[in-house]
């Protein structure tokens, strides 16, 4: 038999970024796992990570944080989206501090606490996609001290997001960074000590000290992906699939569905058993490729749901053959920023994307 189309998580990849993020930052660096540590596997992602000296984890939710926690992970860990509403009780058991973004949350937060939920104040730094509105901020503080002398929860952290980070331009954050230091001095004028400040992610911590503050939030940056596009990272996988039929065809012979690709010589066609059912993006430019024995060979046709098609030209590869659909080797292999462009995407998709029907392994 022959190998199935594989994931291959690159531990060693994961730590090399982190250390790069750490030598660009006197913060603490959180290592965001969410979207199972962007589809390379949470727990192979967070344990390089923090090996390599990562200080907190992130995840979506405490559901997520408890499974870090059950595998054996002592560092903090932070949820703050919240998908199904937070579980105080499993927070407190799992010790998964958790994120609060308006007063309606915090409220309901305190009506369910067991005895000291850790927590860290969400403050909406111009995303206007979560996190409290400035004119609110006053209240939710408010809420927290008496919260906190209640001893029903504790205040650990105050946290918001860039906008514009990806920019990777320090003026484009200066509103954001502004607003968080206010924040910031609102939350210690009120007595609640000097939690944690965190606002950047990837692209702030490579690019822009002045986001940094206490932590910062590295996601994308685990697994190779600058959104800002302005620092290289290392890729954190590789996505390989057997050649499973291969064919000589004639001139003029139709690919796929519609037939958009007709090949144009007497040429040599392999299938692929990965298709968009599997994340391989069906919008993908006719620059497309894959590496086959150290040469790149374009997609020929669309992308079908469980299959693609490549044209090997004159080289005729047995059924078997590995080809490199994206990995950190360069040369002929293609990367998960190649894919994007081909696809009018973002990196970020194409790792998130990868489907439950390929498998996975730690390199």
């Amino acid at each position: 038999m022959t190998r199935p189309p594989t994931l291959e998580v690159l531990p060693e990849a994961v730590a090399a970024n982190v250390v790069g993020v750490r030598a660009r930052t006197r913060g603490v660096v959180m290592a965001v796992v969410k979207a199972d540590g962007y589809g390379h596997g949470a727990v192979a992602v967070a344990e390089a990570a923090v090996a390599a000296g990562a200080g907190w984890l992130g995840t979506t939710s405490v559901a997520e944080g408890s499974l870090l926690r059950a595998s054996g992970l002592a560092v903090p860990i932070l949820a703050w989206l919240h998908p199904s509403g937070i579980d105080a009780e499993a927070a407190a058991v799992s010790r998964v501090d958790v994120a609060v973004g308006s007063v309606d949350e915090l409220g309901a937060l305190l009506a369910q606490a067991p005895v000291g939920v850790r927590i860290h104040l969400y403050v909406d730094t111009g995303m206007s996609r979560g996190g409290c509105p400035r004119g609110q901020w006053d209240e939710l503080v408010g809420l927290a001290l008496r919260g906190q002398e209640a001893r029903r929860v504790r205040v650990v952290g105050v946290m918001g997001h860039l906008p514009l980070a990806d920019w990777a331009d320090p003026a484009a954050n200066a509103s954001a960074v502004g607003w968080m230091r206010e924040a910031r001095r609102v939350v210690r004028a009120a007595g609640l000590g000097r939690p944690i400040a965190h606002l950047a992610a990837t692209s702030g911590a490579l690019t822009d000290p002045a986001t940094h503050f206490g932590m910062v939030r590295v996601g994308a940056g685990l697994v190779g992906i600058d959104p800002s596009g302005t620092v290289e990272m290392q890729g954190a996988s590789r996505l390989t699939a057997p050649i499973v039929h291969t064919a000589e065809v004639p001139a003029g012979t139709a690919v796929g569905y519609a037939g958009t690709y007709v090949t144009e010589r007497v040429t040599h066609l392999s299938v692929l058993p990965v298709g968009y059912a599997d994340g391989i993006p069906r919008e993908c430019s006719p620059q497309a490729g894959v590496e086959i024995c150290g040469r790149r060979f374009p997609v020929a046709g669309r992308v079908s749901m469980d299959q693609i098609v490549v044209d090997t030209g004159a080289e005729s590869f047995p059924v078997g053959t590995s080809a490199t659909l994206f990995g950190p080797d360069g040369g002929a292999t293609p990367t998960v920023q190649d894919w994007a462009r081909w696809a009018g995407t973002i990196p970020h998709t194409i790792v998130t994307g990868i489907g439950p029907r390929v498998k996975r392994s730690i390199g």
